[in-house]
């Protein structure tokens, strides 16, 4: 990797780390803060979650062509001081609607960040270097959460507002110092497409180079489809992947604070204080896996690593189904339990360097934050539905069938995974790139030079699809 870019990509890193670091010391204490400590009650405080997820949905469709016209550097910086403001208004909210306002001020800021950092991570990396870029973001990100809610324990007091207001001060910080780190990041001078390598897109239209520069993106050319969401999902690869992030991201994220916590307590019969650690050992699973699981996942297929992913996840709810339905002491069942939790920190260990760079590898240059902002978008709605759904089952009593449901959509992970491996190029499957001669070699040798125009490189086209078969497999991350 260029020195230049290396430093970028570092200087990303930590600013992410850091915000997340800041973001650990509230999201444990969000609905004891609203509810108790500023006495708004229950209802308010599920409210202000919901107000999360609800400005997220609104921004993120606009957040992607952002991107794309102004480049990420800007949406970054915006996100940032929206996070801020609201983390910031959350400290100081005593009324209903004060809380609600900061919680969407809040939400919005931190869905404009996800997809305009991710496209950062994707152009100050390559693609044999993407994945562990991905799975370094997702590592220090995940160490940033455990080691903020560890010492937010330690300073917040449910009697004493002002230690809340110096968590939600210090979060606002946190993405204050975020956007300043990313504010000294030079952005490679010319976009992934450029460097040899055009992403397939959906209706075959060729691919026109684009260039980044440090704040602005410009595209040179337009394909078939146009420049909107329409684009992203015509591509039926990025189709299923989509569908196939939904189902991840509502059978392991959408449960962790809803239907798999009601079942630990209400089921397997464990203390609050055991369900700590079974989200530590979540955290703890993550972060010892990671650079292990890295090497196993960058000799093999995309969907091949998804599928196994699926596979985990489903051993992980039988084993959370045997703490509760099996005759075993309560030590046993409580060691199922967190079982559950470390499995699926390691599912999710893989996801981290396999979905977030398939997801810019299936983009044409010009539309990688749309796709982006699709894909958080998908990723969104499941974090939004996944704990309503598991919640009313859990709440009606009904863990037998949420048990079939989580269950099902695991092995359905499986099978969405092989069927998207049928239609990736072995490049997308791979993360290599296959370098081929530009059709058109006249113009500048140096594509970086001003004005410079880069010939466009042949496409390369899936092969025709084989009878059907079913397959999958996983890759993504918290935030990729």
């Amino acid at each position: 990797m260029h020195t230049g870019t290396g430093s970028a990509l570092r200087r990303i890193q930590i600013g992410n780390a850091l915000s997340a670091f800041g973001n650990g010391f509230t999201v444990p204490y969000l609905f004891i803060y609203v509810a108790r400590v500023r006495e708004l009650g229950e209802a308010t405080a599920g409210a202000s979650l919901a107000a999360f997820a609800v400005a997220a949905l609104l921004v993120l469709p606009f957040t992607g062509r952002a991107i794309d016209q102004r480049g990420p550097l800007p949406v970054v910086l915006v996100g940032a001081a929206g996070a801020s403001a609201g983390a910031l208004g959350f400290g100081f909210a005593a009324t209903a609607p004060a809380v609600l306002a900061a919680a969407a001020v809040m939400g919005a800021g931190i869905a404009v960040l996800q997809p305009a950092l991710a496209m950062m991570i994707v152009w100050c990396s390559t693609p044999a270097t993407r994945a562990r870029a991905f799975a370094t973001q997702f590592f220090l990100v995940n160490l940033g959460l455990g080691l903020g809610g560890l010492t937010g324990g330690l300073i917040v007091d449910e009697h004493h507002t002002g230690s809340f207001v110096l968590l939600f001060a210090t979060e606002a910080v946190m993405f204050l110092v975020l956007g300043a780190v990313i504010a000294t990041v030079r952005l490679p001078r010319s976009a992934p497409a450029a460097h040899g390598r055009t992403p397939v897109a959906a209706g075959g239209g060729a691919e026109v180079p684009v260039r980044a520069g440090r704040w602005r993106v410009r595209a040179a050319g337009r394909s078939p489809e146009g420049d909107g969401m329409r684009a992203v999902f015509a591509n039926p690869a990025m189709v299923l992947l989509c569908v196939l992030g939904f189902v991840l991201f509502f059978a392991c994220y959408g449960q962790f604070e809803a239907g798999l916590a009601a079942y630990a307590v209400e089921v397997t019969r464990v203390s609050p204080t055991t369900l700590g650690l079974a989200l530590a050992a979540n955290t703890a699973a993550i972060v010892v896996a990671q650079y292990a699981v890295l090497r196993f996942v960058e000799r093999r297929r995309r969907s091949r690593v998804i599928a196994l992913v699926g596979l985990i996840w489903t051993v992980a709810w039988l084993a959370a189904a045997a703490s509760g339905v099996l005759a075993v002491p309560h030590a046993v069942a409580v060691g199922l339990l967190i079982s559950t939790y470390a499995l699926f920190g390691v599912g999710e260990a893989m996801l981290s360097p396999t979905v977030a760079p398939l997801v810019a590898d299936l983009a044409p240059a010009r539309l990688i934050g749309r796709y982006n902002a699709a894909f958080a978008l998908v990723k969104q709605l499941a974090l939004a539905i996944g704990p309503a759904v598991g919640g009313l089952l859990a709440a009606a009593g009904a863990y037998g069938p949420y048990l079939v449901l989580v269950i099902a959509c695991s092995l359905g992970v499986s099978v969405l995974a092989l069927r998207l491996g049928r239609r990736l190029t072995p490049e997308q499957e791979s993360g290599q790139v296959v370098v081929t001669a530009p059709d058109a070699p006249d113009g500048p040798d140096t594509p970086d030079a001003p004005g410079a125009a880069t010939a466009p490189v042949p496409r390369h086209e899936p092969a025709p699809e084989p009878e059907p078969v079913v397959g999958r497999s996983v890759g993504a991350g918290v935030h990729g």
